[in-house]
């Protein structure tokens, strides 16, 4: 498994497993402990959610699928903005543990900026990581000007940055993904497969049928083909699970590369980043 470094030396998973509407369904809940799992043996071990996601029901989800192998796992959750604060951060984050069953998170992100200033966000993750609640923390949908005002407010120690990022939404090429390169803060990409829009495609279609591949695994090999981005795609089933591995394996050609620039271009000009 191809891996990405953060800040602190530590490596994971470049391929890991979002949870995004996750955990909500009851008939669906033995599908989905059986996908996470199968995801954890194919060394899919980084495993992404949030505090919204199902009002905590996918933390949940993991808690009971994972709780067995937790020592194996790189666990991220992520604080709504409203909770990012001195007096909020820690009860937010008390929550989380509790729903996944754990005593730290591996990784504890603002999931996008809200009221509350940066640095007392940043006050509020370092008493965390010093407590040892959380081992590093970082920030989600945060886009260059936010970046450059969270390290002026003592935030160099931001692990990561997860963003939209996909074939579909290119934008973060400008600044943003130099930015973070620049720093050796890696980005997540979230929705890599644009939610699945992306697999109708036919430029898609026609490249990974030349490779022998599907056009999600062409989509993740697309974004995980730099240093420095993890992609996070959600996986419901073990077959989609497994489909989903085998992207971390492609290495797509610089011909393919080009047909994929040509038919998904990156915005001429600088765009604010775009989120979901």
């Amino acid at each position: 498994m191809k891996t990405v470094t953060l800040p602190g030396l530590e490596t994971v998973p470049a391929l890991g497993q979002g949870t995004w509407m996750m955990g909500e369904r009851h008939e669906c809940r033995a599908e989905e402990i059986a996908a996470l799992r199968a995801g954890v043996e194919l060394g899919m071990t980084l495993i992404d959610t949030a505090e919204m996601y199902g009002d905590g029901a996918a933390e949940i989800l993991i808690g009971d699928a994972l709780g067995d192998v937790r020592d194996r796992l790189f666990l991220v959750s992520k604080a709504y903005p409203q909770n990012a604060s001195r007096k909020r951060l820690a009860g937010a984050c008390e929550a989380s543990l509790k729903r996944l069953g754990t005593d730290r998170l591996d990784l504890y992100l603002l999931h996008w900026r809200g009221s509350v200033p940066l640095a007392e966000t940043v006050e509020a993750m370092e008493a965390l990581k010093s407590a040892g609640k959380i081992r590093y923390w970082g920030v989600s949908n945060l886009d260059t000007n936010d970046m450059e005002e969270l390290v002026a407010a003592d935030g160099g120690a931001c692990a990561a940055d997860q963003i939209l990022y996909n074939l579909t939404r290119r934008g973060a090429e400008h600044d943003l993904l130099p930015w973070l390169g620049d720093h050796g803060m890696p980005a997540m990409a979230y929705s890599p497969v644009e939610q699945g829009r992306l697999l109708a495609d036919r430029t898609l279609a026609t490249t990974a049928s030349k490779i022998g591949a599907t056009p999600a695994q062409v989509a993740l090999a697309w974004a995980m083909r730099h240093d420095g981005v993890i992609a996070i795609p959600k996986a419901g089933s073990v077959d989609h699970v497994r489909e989903n591995r085998a992207a971390a394996d492609i290495v797509l050609s610089d011909a393919d590369l080009a047909t994929l620039d040509a038919a998904f271009p990156r915005p001429r000009t600088r765009r604010p980043l775009e989120m979901l």
